[in-house]
Parts: C-alpha cells; sequence; structure tokens
C-alpha cells in the first residue's frame, strides 16, 4: 500500500506540473482522482501496456469524463503504456497527449475520444456486452463525473446496462460535489444518487476516494459482486484538487492553471517519489 501512496504522490506532481507548464487544463478533478487511477492501474486491473485496440483477454478502461486527462496520461505513463518523458508534450502542438483523450493520435491506453461529455456510459456498456459475446471474463472498468450525470445519455444509458445484462461492467461515479459553475447542489443538484442507480437496477457501492485503503478494498469488493446479474456502480467521494491544500474543495480549479508560485507551493506538499519527468 506504501507503493501504490508513493505512486499517487508522483501522479499528482506530474498533473500541476504537466498543466502549469502549457497554463491550460484540468487540475482539480484530476488531482482528486489520482488515488483511484494508481488503484486501478497499479493493483486492480489486469491490463496489458502491450497495447491491442480490442481489449481481448484484459480488463479495459474508459475514461468518460476526458477532462481529467492528466491524470490518466500520467496513469498510463507510470504504468508503461509509453515513455514517461512524452507527459512534457500535454497539450502542445502534434502532441498525443491533447487537452481531452482521441484515438485518431494512436497513444496507448486510449480506447475512446472522450470529450463530449455524457458519453461514456454508453461506450463501456458496449464493451462490455462485446466482451460476453467474445466469451471474454474480463471487465470492463469506466469513470465519470458527477456533474455530467446532468446528461441525459447517461440516464439512458443506466437504465440500459441491468437489462442487457452487462453484470461484467464497473462504473465509478467521482463525487466530488463540484463542477465548473459550481457546487452540483446548485448546479443540477444530483440528489439521492445511491438510490437512484439502485432502482435502475445497479449493485452499488461508496468509497472513500481518496483513502487508497478504502479503494482498494471497494474495487475488490466491485468485483466480486461482477457476473451476478446487475451492473456495479461506485460512488467515490473525492476532493476536487485533493493534496494542495490551497486547490481543495472549491470548483475554480476545475480548469485553471496554477501560476509559478502556486506551482511551487503545491510541489513542496507533493513528495516526489518516482522522479519527475
Amino acid at each position: 500500500m506504501t507503493d501504490l501512496k508513493a505512486t499517487a504522490s508522483q501522479i499528482r506532481r506530474d498533473i500541476v506540473r504537466m498543466v502549469h507548464a502549457v497554463q491550460s487544463g484540468h487540475p482539480g478533478g484530476s488531482l482528486g482522482c489520482a488515488d483511484f487511477f494508481t488503484a486501478l492501474y497499479f493493483s486492480v486491473m489486469e491490463h496489458n501496456p502491450d497495447f491491442h485496440m480490442d481489449g481481448r483477454n484484459e480488463d479495459i478502461f474508459f475514461l468518460s469524463n476526458g477532462h481529467i486527462s492528466p491524470v490518466f496520461y500520467s496513469a498510463l505513463a507510470r504504468s508503461g503504456y509509453f515513455p514517461i518523458q512524452e507527459l512534457s508534450t500535454f497539450r502542445k502542438l502534434n502532441s498525443r497527449l491533447q487537452g481531452h483523450p482521441t484515438t485518431h493520435e494512436h497513444l496507448p491506453g486510449i480506447r475512446v475520444a472522450s470529450g463530449s461529455l455524457g458519453q461514456g456510459m454508453s461506450v463501456a456498456i458496449g464493451a462490455a456486452l462485446a466482451k460476453k459475446m467474445n466469451k471474454d471474463s474480463h471487465l470492463v472498468f469506466s469513470l465519470h463525473g458527477d456533474g455530467e450525470l446532468d446528461e441525459g445519455q447517461n440516464w439512458e444509458a443506466i437504465m440500459s446496462a441491468p437489462n442487457l445484462g452487462a453484470d461484467n461492467l464497473i462504473s465509478t461515479i467521482d463525487w466530488n460535489g463540484q463542477q465548473i459553475d459550481g457546487p452540483t447542489a446548485k448546479v443540477m443538484n444530483l440528489g439521492n444518487l445511491r438510490q437512484k442507480f439502485e432502482i435502475f437496477g445497479w449493485e452499488t457501492l461508496e468509497m472513500n476516494g481518496n483513502d487508497m485503503d478504502d479503494v482498494i478494498t471497494k474495487l475488490g469488493q466491485a468485483k466480486a459482486l461482477t457476473g451476478k446479474g446487475k451492473p456495479v456502480a461506485i460512488l467515490m467521494h473525492t476532493v476536487m484538487g485533493k493534496g494542495v491544500d490551497f486547490m481543495e474543495g472549491h470548483h475554480e480549479w476545475h480548469g485553471i492553471a496554477p501560476s509559478d508560485a502556486q506551482l511551487k507551493a503545491a510541489l513542496n506538499q507533493l513528495p516526489e517519489t518516482l522522479g519527475d519527468y
């Protein structure tokens, strides 16, 4: 567990450095999800950095809220999908690491473009059903923002998954309570989110997404619930900007970059554990 926490710290350093370098990007949600991505790519998923687009015979992951690409890119690089030094090209012209993940750049680990919010659940369900058709016993994981659930397509998909028997799907909602315009409770109150998923026919868990022990435990429980007729939803409580005190819990950090002084302050709070790119 110590190694996972150290990796999460390095991923957080990557995030703030990447966004600062081009003064563009989304640090808040990325920092909040660093523990989840670390657990997923370094412990939970059975995946192969020798990337094949069809994803047969391995677990696969889809990022629906594609604006948190910094944490996704860092996790992919640190787990061996492409050279860590490539993180320095984030959001630059002709880079494979664009602001939102794209497939035409042929970046290993990216199976779908995810810039338009609300589409990832549909994609993940389709992939889960394809695995069933291919007699592939591996799982499909996906991540979605809580603000993203304002998009109606999500709810059509959420209703469809149990009816289609997608019980090899584990979808996690980053429930940080913040979105670009303010608190989700004020922009579009989600109400009792757990009850909604349960009524729609999902097995539903809650976890502290910024406690590595709980993340590992709950993802393990979610895997144990697969194959029993229902898709699995995890409502992941996180703090936007986790790890950087002046960013934590503030929706303003959804999509702004730190200044030079703020970068220095942030890095002073995030131990360098694996070496910066």
